[in-house]
């Protein structure tokens, strides 16, 4: 199982931007699809976006044109580049990477399909 760790997550005013990223240590990236999934407070798990291992990427309606993933595999990372966040960006942000090809599955949420980190918050004020 790969260990994945988030980071850049905190709090910034409507219109600002964050760029979360996502490390992973006892093992790669290679060949997985990655996500990113957020949950708020009294609400179901969202996913954000995907990437999967051809290089497709998959964004949730409510974040296209603002937010972009991408991965460096010399790095073994993966990034979401948020920008012109709004309050509703608010929640708890996760990284996952996946082998198995069900990233994409409806409803998947940490603990589903993949390995998961532990989440990073953002916080967007009005």
């Amino acid at each position: 199982e790969v260990q994945l760790v988030e980071s850049g997550g905190g709090s910034v005013p409507s219109g600002g931007s964050l760029r979360l990223s996502c490390t992973a240590s006892g093992g790669t990236f290679d060949d997985s699809d990655l996500g990113w999934y957020r949950q708020a407070p009294g609400h179901e798990c969202e996913m954000v976006s995907t990437l999967n291992k051809h290089g497709r990427t998959h964004y949730a309606d409510s974040v296209k044109g603002r937010f972009s993933i991408s991965h460096d595999n010399a790095k073994n990372a993966m990034y979401l580049q948020m920008n012109s966040l709004k309050p509703e960006d608010t929640a708890m942000y996760y990284c996952a990477a996946d082998w198995t090809g069900l990233i994409n599955y409806p409803g998947n949420c940490p603990g589903g399909f993949g390995d998961w980190g532990q989440g990073t918050q953002v916080t967007v004020s009005s």
